[in-house]
């Protein structure tokens, strides 16, 4: 009895130390801190809301500017030589707070100007006496590349709140604000001035796009002149889980037809945000492959 329980003890402490080691391992990279994340989440020690905003935030360690500026497309600019007149109407016009100003073209910024300091011209209407120069700001310039989490620490550090995004070779690519990095943590952050529809797909070249989850099929078809159908599924983030056969997390990829579709944003409960890749036609497939990004 006593040599039966010699020879089983080693083994049984090996298995109680696996056991062990297996419940307080410390996680080795986010995957894993997601997972224990959720563990927490389902032993109700936060609630959705909080689990939300804490994978937003392993979210933003991993993002790059590129994935959530605006395009230059849709970047609202004021010309440094316009009448102020034209000027004073922009701002009115697109109820932002802060806008780049351009020189002789878009890639020419040469400050910021902040709707603020028009109170006094739009008051006085000292048109004679106002210079657009007098009131700029330096313009801060960040590469399509850099972290979110970086830039938000430069956000805070400076105090800035907005950022003109370079690509490689220089030229403006686009615009990123404070704003669009917090809301990467604590989901959209609406104002009476944001229209849903214009911000749904972000074009980023021919090729590249980023497309809010909730943007309708039917918008997404006229768009991308795709034949998705709609009665089954409203948006294109539906589809997208209905193909993946689950919700999918945040990296992973799925090709549909010739569109590459990869999550770059979603939380416990749905899917925010997607980034969308057109395929050469010689990348075509016909059926779907789901791929999780290394």
């Amino acid at each position: 009895m006593n040599k039966d329980r010699s020879q089983n003890g080693p083994e049984r402490r090996s298995w109680l130390a696996r056991l062990k080691q297996a419940y307080l391992r410390e996680p080795l990279n986010n995957e894993q801190l997601v997972e224990l994340l959720h563990g927490a989440h389902r032993k109700n020690l936060f609630d959705d809301d909080l689990l939300a905003m804490l994978e937003g935030v392993l979210q933003v360690d991993d993002m790059q500017v590129r994935d959530v500026m605006i395009p230059r497309s849709q970047v609202v600019v004021l010309e440094r030589d316009a009448n102020p007149e034209i000027i004073l109407h922009t701002v009115i016009e697109s109820g932002h707070s802060r806008f780049p100003v351009t020189g002789e073209s878009r890639d020419e910024v040469v400050g910021i100007l902040l709707a603020k300091d028009l109170l006094f011209y739009s008051y006085e209407r000292t048109g004679s006496h106002f210079n657009i120069r007098d009131l700029l700001r330096p313009a801060v310039f960040v590469p399509e590349s850099k972290r979110l989490n970086v830039l938000l620490k430069e956000f805070r550090s400076s105090r800035n709140h907005i950022a003109i995004v370079v690509d490689e070779y220089g030229g403006v690519a686009g615009m990123v604000t404070i704003e669009d990095v917090l809301e990467q943590i604590v989901g959209e952050i609406e104002d009476e001035h944001d229209i849903e529809e214009e911000d749904t797909i972000r074009k980023h070249s021919e090729f590249h796009y980023t497309i809010k989850a909730l943007t309708p099929i039917a918008d997404f078809n006229g768009y991308f002149n795709t034949e998705f159908p709609d009665d089954e599924f409203d948006t294109i983030g539906g589809l997208v889980v209905n193909h993946i056969g689950r919700l999918p997390r945040r990296g992973e990829r799925i090709v549909i037809g010739k569109l590459l579709f990869k999550v770059l944003r979603a939380d416990s409960r749905r899917v925010h945000m997607l980034q969308l890749t057109l395929l050469p036609k010689s990348g075509e497939v016909a059926d779907t492959r789901l791929q999780k990004e290394s």
